[in-house]
């Protein structure tokens, strides 16, 4: 997308013939698109979630043009980064594609959308809901990447895996969440499965593998990083036995206690908030 691209932006933008090979929007999808938006914590995920409900949806076609960035930022209320971030993220999804002084256009493959995980504020209904939900998914995974790392872990991997249990205990004594640490022992076990897609799909949750670190004023307390932790010892004691139904055993029961205790914490907070 290009600031230089104005008046000759086809059908979205102004009224006149557009040009037969570029799909054009109507009036209705114009201002189903172009609406200033709701003050969120995140504008770049709000932007891309307008403009990728309306890919979806099929407002937006293939080949369509999307309007220029000027336009986009007088229209959504928004600044020049969040936009290129957003297109980015888009072109990243597959979504969109961009041409060198055209500006960016609907891509024809849109229909194969991208994975992806919307963030949302923790702090709502919403937020909380999907930081329940993320969890489960990561219990579906981590149960399985736990009890492969049994089987498979070498030595050196197994080190690796122990390196990270005494970092959360030296956090914890410092009085630290631990959060880094705790992340890098559960990337530490996908790595030990020796299939790369494991700490691959960790490092695509990125901020969402420890929802304490996005629910503000969490209430954990050095209490409760001690039982986590004497989790993440059994856990590591099975791995290191070689027991993989063991480490199943173990880290689905950490990671459901997990589950329950985001979920205590949501009941507290949002009964608060009522």
């Amino acid at each position: 997308m290009t600031r230089h691209q104005t008046s000759s932006t086809p059908g979205l933008l102004k009224s006149g013939q557009p040009k037969p090979s570029q799909p054009t929007l109507g009036q209705q999808e114009q201002d189903s698109l172009l609406q200033p938006l709701r003050p969120v914590r995140n504008l770049t995920d709000e932007v891309v979630e307008r403009i990728a409900g309306q890919i979806r949806s099929g407002r937006l076609v293939a080949g369509a043009q999307l309007p220029t960035e000027v336009a986009l930022m007088a229209a959504l209320g928004v600044s020049r980064t969040v936009v290129r971030e957003a297109v980015s993220a888009l072109r990243a999804e597959g979504l969109v594609v961009t041409r060198q002084g055209l500006g960016a256009f609907v891509s024809k493959d849109a229909s194969r959308v991208a994975f992806r995980i919307a963030s949302h504020a923790a702090d709502d209904a919403t937020g909380i809901a999907e930081v329940l939900h993320l969890m489960e998914l990561r219990l579906s995974v981590e149960t399985e990447a736990a009890a492969l790392a049994a089987e498979r872990a070498t030595t050196a991997q197994l080190a690796r895996i122990d390196d990270a249990v005494r970092a959360i205990d030296t956090a914890i004594a410092a009085e630290r969440l631990a959060v880094q640490e705790d992340i890098a022992f559960h990337r530490a076990i996908a790595e030990a499965t020796g299939n790369p897609h494991f700490p691959n799909f960790l490092a695509f949750l990125g901020r969402h593998v420890l929802p304490r670190q996005v629910i503000r004023n969490n209430g954990i307390g050095r209490p409760d990083l001690i039982l986590i932790q004497r989790e993440h010892v059994a856990i590591a004691i099975e791995i290191a036995a070689g027991h993989a139904n063991g480490a199943r055993r173990a880290m689905r029961l950490h990671l459901s206690r997990s589950i329950d205790r985001y979920r205590q914490m949501a009941n507290g907070r949002l009964t608060q908030d009522v």
